[in-house]
């Protein structure tokens, strides 16, 4: 079982987007970094340059707060609303989000640790992607 602990630290992040909608394919080549904010939770942070075909690359972010949870953890969007839960009594748990109009999925693999990924299937009326994220333990982490 992983511990929320073992996120701690810097973690080279890839990511494949597939587009269904708009036919499209992209990649985000970056950094996910996991802090303690002092209160027991990681602050979770990614960086990177988001690449799709004839567009100019752009630097993406994004920000979480993760939470050990009695059977795993617990995810929140940056402002603290609950996200996804993530059940660490499996190597390759999954859960679901609701956002009106639109469903997301993701299920997590952690089988190749401290090598781990995360799918994500979003459908709504304007979205329908895949998209995979793979994180290795950053160089020097």
């Amino acid at each position: 079982m992983r511990k929320l602990e073992e996120f701690e630290g810097a973690w080279q992040l890839s990511r494949q987007i597939a587009d269904r909608r708009n036919g499209e394919e992209g990649t985000l080549e970056g950094v996910a970094r996991f802090t303690p904010d002092g209160e027991g939770r990681m602050r979770y942070e990614e960086e990177g340059q988001l690449s799709y075909a004839g567009q100019a690359p752009m630097t993406a972010t994004r920000a979480y707060i993760w939470e050990a949870s009695e059977d795993g953890i617990a995810v929140s969007f940056a402002d603290g609303r609950p996200f996804h839960h993530i059940a660490l009594d499996r190597l390759m748990p999954d859960d679901n989000h609701h956002c009106d109009p639109d469903f997301y999925h993701v299920s997590y693999d952690f089988s190749a640790w401290p090598v781990w990924r995360a799918a994500w299937r979003v459908v709504g009326p304007e979205k329908d992607y895949r998209m995979i994220s793979e994180y290795r333990r950053a160089s020097g982490a």
